[in-house]
């Protein structure tokens, strides 16, 4: 599939040190904003398929609900157990005030 950007959200929409979940398609996706800047993220997490919505966020990342492993919201990799795999993460870009993610 060719990617594409999807509009998700305005900025004002997001305020810094919130997440936001959104699906396209079959992907769950997780927004996140950590000092300002946007990230985005698979939403479900690769150890105990958890939503990390309900986790919590901070500079690390977003650390899942259920076994406490920590993602990094820029790589996706996981800093601890027992989660080994990583997130996939998406490109993001905004414009017009809109926060837009890029998407297969």
């Amino acid at each position: 599939m060719v990617p594409q950007w999807v509009r998700v959200c305005s900025v004002g929409d997001l305020r810094m040190g919130e997440m936001l979940d959104f699906d396209y398609k079959d992907r769950k996706i997780l927004l996140a904003n950590i000092n300002g800047k946007i990230y985005a993220t698979d939403r479900i997490c690769t150890h105990a398929e958890a939503d990390l919505t309900t986790g919590i966020l901070n500079e690390e990342g977003v650390t899942c609900p259920l076994h406490l492993s920590t993602f990094n919201m820029e790589t996706g990799v996981p800093q601890n157990l027992p989660a080994e795999v990583p997130l996939k993460t998406y490109n993001v870009k905004i414009e017009q005030n809109e926060i837009y993610v890029e998407v297969e």
